[in-house]
């Protein structure tokens, strides 16, 4: 039977994400200086405030403040209309040094026997769906959302945007699991005040998400994406109305509330753990990157065209207790998932050390994964300068995305025959 499946996003100025990327940007600035840096980084925006909490264990210091001042100002939180701004907003630091009892299970007498940082379990997911192995209503709704921020800044087509906004996309799917059409899109974004004219303003802005945004996110589609677009797509612009208060003044925001946008959109599984502010030694970052990876090349590959990994941990403990493979019956080797799962373990190293050393997890890689989603993106280089006060500049080349290369394609089609 046909089906409906949605997905949603948020937007880089969305109160959660405002504190994952500040979260991030810290934990960027520690490694930069000290790439051995334990840090677990939490952060809450409100009104006119940021709280930043958490453990770090670092041989530097960095200007916490300045930081997330920096990260809030780019995002474009600039005016003091908006009740949250770079400039004038307050920041208070309540991070303090990691417990020893926790940092005595990772650090071992070779960085080969470093242990998990927790227990826990982490999954990776990909499908042929999208050309970025990605959950197509995912997809579509970050690019809206991406496309939507480059209007705001832009300000060329659209000059009344402001920085907080989501977007959700429902896709149907046949009977074997193919999207069929794209049956709603709904796209709430904050903007500036209209006056007195409610109507009008939202008028004014359904438009232009419709006939601007809509066109603009479907040419960067492939055609067969672009045909799931039609006439009868139900829209959904600023449901409630107006919406002019938003940001951390509309809504509180935390480090790791959006656990599901960061990751699949629903789609495969979630472990539970967030992303933002973990340094590498924390499998709940690591390993699911490392389960990405080995879910991609295995799709890429031709496993199978869908395929969910789960690796799990017990803390201070070097191995993984559990390697799980779910491939959802559309295997195309002649194998059991359990017997596939036997092959992950063979091909990728899932020891926390060889997952950092694997991916190149101990470099300030981690701010630009903080919005509009950590998989599916487009690896890439390039050089990140960090200065500071107490440490001096420091300019670093970096790879971004290192577990979204498809770089074990032919490993794994030579171990399963293909």
């Amino acid at each position: 039977m046909a089906y409906l499946f949605t997905s949603e996003s948020v937007s880089e100025g969305h109160p959660d994400k405002i504190a994952d990327q500040i979260s991030d940007a810290l934990l960027d600035n520690f490694l930069a200086f000290d790439p051995e840096s334990k840090v677990a980084c939490e952060t809450l925006v409100t009104t006119g405030q940021v709280i930043l909490a958490g453990e770090v264990k670092s041989k530097t210091y960095v200007d916490l403040q300045h930081i997330a001042r920096e990260v809030i100002n780019s995002i474009g939180y600039t005016k003091g209309g908006y009740q949250f701004s770079g400039d004038s907003c307050g920041v208070i630091s309540l991070i303090h040094e990691q417990s020893k009892d926790i940092n005595q299970g990772v650090d071992r007498g070779t960085k080969e026997e470093q242990g998990a940082g927790d227990q826990g379990m982490m999954f990776g997911y990909a499908t042929k769906e999208s050309e970025n192995y990605m959950p197509l209503a995912l997809d579509i709704s970050h690019r809206i959302l991406k496309e939507l921020a480059t209007l705001r800044k832009e300000k060329s087509q659209i000059d009344y945007l402001r920085p907080d906004a989501k977007a959700q996309v429902t896709i149907e799917y046949s009977d074997d699991n193919v999207p069929v059409r794209i049956d709603t899109i709904v796209v709430s974004t904050q903007h500036d005040d209209f006056g007195p004219d409610d109507e009008g303003m939202l008028n004014k802005i359904k438009k232009d998400i419709i006939d601007i945004l809509i066109p603009k996110v479907k040419a960067e589609l492939p055609e067969r994406i672009q045909a799931l677009f039609n006439d009868e797509i139900k829209y959904h612009i600023n449901p409630t109305g107006k919406f002019v208060i938003g940001g951390p003044h509309g809504d509180t925001g935390l480090t790791g509330r959006k656990i599901i946008v960061d990751t699949y959109g629903g789609k495969g599984a979630h472990g539970g753990g967030a992303f933002s502010g973990k340094d590498p030694s924390k499998v709940d970052r690591s390993a699911a990157y490392a389960a990405r990876h080995a879910a991609k090349n295995l799709v890429a590959a031709g496993v199978a065209d869908e395929i969910l990994v789960q690796v799990s941990y017990a803390i201070g403990v070097v191995e993984p207790t559990s390697i799980f493979v779910d491939t959802f019956g559309t295997s195309n080797v002649d194998l059991s998932d359990g017997e596939i799962a036997e092959k992950v373990m063979e091909l990728f190293d899932m020891r926390p050390f060889a997952i950092e050393d694997r991916l190149k997890l101990r470099n300030p890689i981690y701010q630009e994964s903080a919005a509009y989603g950590h998989m599916g993106r487009t690896p890439r280089s390039i050089t990140k300068v960090f200065e500071s006060p107490y440490n001096g500049r420091v300019e670093k080349e970096v790879e971004l995305f290192t577990w979204e290369k498809l770089d074990m394609i032919e490993q794994v089609k030579s171990a399963f025959n293909l």
